[in-house]
């Protein structure tokens, strides 16, 4: 589960930014009464905090955060499979069951390392669902793919 978890949240988003590629820069920051209010806002907190749980993960300090603050779908683009990748192999080097420690927002945590992959892949989920809803605010049609059945079936 934990690697079908990892796959989709990658294909989902690259789904997503691939379709926020193709808005305008005014769209892509377009302000909306939901979530964290734009598309650009809510696709980089995605990645940012695949940066942060995945730094936990690996049992590393936060990394100074390489996704810019003014950054275009392409950009997130030509970083998704970089933070993926290290998000998925912070995932397989250790046991599931154990406890993973690190600090967030200058608080310190001691969590199960199933519970930290859990949250960063439904998080990311949570945020394309808004995503969906600001594509289909913006007239976009057809939107995106983004469940896990729409990606296995695609798989299949």
């Amino acid at each position: 589960p934990i690697d079908i978890l990892l796959l989709h949240n990658r294909w989902a988003t690259r789904n997503i930014l691939e379709t926020c590629a193709t808005l305008q820069v005014e769209q892509f920051h377009q302000r909306f009464e939901i979530g964290l209010g734009s598309l650009h806002d809510t696709t980089r907190h995605i990645l940012v905090a695949m940066v942060a749980w995945g730094d936990m993960l690996a049992g590393r300090e936060q990394r100074a955060c390489r996704v810019s603050e003014d950054c275009t779908p392409q950009q997130l683009l030509s970083l998704l499979d970089e933070i993926s990748d290290d998000l998925h192999a912070s995932a397989r080097a250790h046991p599931h069951d154990e406890m993973v420690s690190g600090s967030l927002g200058g608080k310190h945590y001691n969590l199960p390392r199933s519970g930290v992959l859990t949250h960063v892949t439904t998080h990311g989920m949570h945020h394309r669902a808004q995503c969906l809803n600001l594509l289909r605010q913006l007239g976009v049609d057809p939107l995106p793919s983004s469940s896990v059945m729409e990606w296995i079936m695609l798989a299949a």
